[in-house]
């Protein structure tokens, strides 16, 4: 099935977010489809964060709606987002430094020996196990998964975010900016996982500066200026000079 009739999975009508006086989405239309990857693109104080702040339930709109396969819903907390298999990856806060590379795949669903009123003793090396397995699945063959994240560079803490978002079954990944501050391999090993979303089963909103980045790994392009939509198509009918006379 071609992607562009594919199902929406997620979709916004006339979505709006203002803070006071200031007004930071106006009334976006947004839609994406299973198995397709979307490059969301502004420059800073286009609204596009604040865009997928309202789609991972971190804010809630002033105005419009959110729609997840075709149903309206409210989205008060991350939480509620992930439960409708959403996750976010963003580029400096999704582990924890403190913690294993386990507890973080496994932070907020811990792996239980028993439960008795949501109390019990985890089960460690059920969690190491599984650990080691979803990163092996990303290409992310990490130290111990006992090790501290804190240890790790930037790109092994990005492969355990998203190791953790393939554990827990995400439908869609919301990547922001996840090149950042990483080596040209680890850079390499984001852009090949996000350019296989699709054969995997997800679909994807990769928000990027890199304009070669979004060409290289994603379907079709949005771009957002001053809290508007400004233009949406297919990758290949944009052209990165383009794009930057529309930023």
């Amino acid at each position: 099935m071609d992607q562009q009739s594919s199902p929406v999975v997620v979709e916004t009508r006339s979505l709006k977010k203002s803070y006071g006086a200031v007004h930071a989405v106006k009334g976006v239309d947004f839609k994406l489809r299973q198995g397709e990857v979307i490059g969301l693109i502004g420059d800073n104080g286009a609204g596009k964060t604040t865009l997928i702040r309202m789609l991972s339930g971190a804010e809630q709109p002033t105005g419009g709606e959110i729609l997840f396969n075709g149903e309206p819903v409210a989205l008060r907390s991350p939480r509620d987002a992930m439960a409708l298999g959403v996750e976010t990856i963003h580029q400096y806060n999704s582990t924890v430094p403190n913690m294993t590379i386990a507890q973080n795949i496994y932070l907020g669903r811990e792996v239980l020996t028993w439960s008795l009123g949501g109390f019990g003793f985890l089960n460690k090396a059920a969690m190491r196990e599984c650990s080691e397995d979803a990163l092996a699945k990303v290409g992310f063959h990490l130290r111990s998964p006992d090790a501290s994240v804190g240890a790790l560079s930037g790109g092994q803490r990005q492969g355990v975010a998203i190791a953790r978002a393939l554990q827990f079954e995400a439908k869609i990944m919301i990547l922001d900016e996840p090149t950042n501050h990483i080596s040209v391999k680890e850079t390499n090993n984001v852009l090949a996982f996000t350019r296989q979303l699709p054969e995997r089963g997800y679909s994807g909103i990769f928000i990027s500066h890199n304009l070669n980045h979004v060409f290289e790994t994603c379907s079709r392009i949005v771009v957002m200026s001053r809290g508007l939509v400004v233009a949406d198509r297919l990758t290949r009918d944009f052209s990165v000079s383009e794009i930057e006379d529309l930023l």
